[in-house]
């Protein structure tokens, strides 16, 4: 059995993918910060925890994560006031990563985006440049970092049915549902070929397992 931690646990991806982990056997403990959702996360399953991210210190963030197996970051401000996205996409992923390394949890699953690069092209007066810039930094970081990493960068996240199918490093936007997402985590986390691999996709036509399978 697998003590799963997920940080952003209320998010749309987090809600689909946590039945699907606890329907697996794993115990899975869901990181929120509204206490409101507590209920729309224990009905996955999944146990909600309710502690804001932003706020914890390395300490803190150590004690939260110490008893688990693996992290799954994804979380995020959710655009709009660049400040707080570089407070919650960069320096809050950043000290879950120094904090899973401190309390020896080295399997850590990152959810990032298509475009996660050093060069990502993305203006600088662009509203999008602080989220491009801030997830390349904790990808950097979480690359750099001792753990047994994995980062994967879904294309356009759609609200469409499952399709189970996706494609590898897709030249366009990568459109792909969030279930499908989910479904890349759930297969990555039970996958070590995954480690240390960044996994780009989008909406395709081969399984999910065998898509990121190395």
């Amino acid at each position: 059995m697998t003590r799963i931690l997920i940080f952003g646990g209320h998010g749309k991806v987090a809600l689909l993918l946590e039945p699907l982990l606890v329907a697996q056997g794993h115990t899975v403990t869901a990181v929120i910060r509204n206490p409101a959702h507590e209920a729309d996360v224990a009905a996955t399953g999944a146990q909600p925890l309710v502690a804001d991210v932003e706020a914890l210190d390395l300490d803190q963030l150590t004690n939260l994560i110490a008893g688990n197996d693996v992290v799954v970051w994804s979380a995020g401000a959710g655009g709009g006031d660049p400040s707080r996205t570089y407070a919650v996409d960069r320096d809050a992923a950043i000290r879950t990563m120094d904090a899973a390394a401190a309390a020896d949890v080295l399997r850590y699953v990152m959810v990032s985006w298509l475009g996660s690069r050093a060069d990502h092209g993305v203006a600088a007066d662009s509203s999008f440049f602080a989220y491009a810039d801030a997830k390349w930094a904790a990808d950097a970081h979480l690359a750099a970092s001792p753990l047994d990493w994995t980062i994967l960068a879904p294309g356009t996240l759609t609200l469409d049915p499952p399709t189970g199918r996706i494609a590898l490093d897709p030249q366009d936007g990568g459109a792909v549902p969030r279930a499908d997402v989910a479904a890349a985590i759930v297969a990555t986390v039970g996958d070590d070929s995954t480690i240390g691999r960044t996994i780009r996709f989008g909406g395709g036509d081969e399984v999910i397992g065998h898509a990121i399978a190395r």
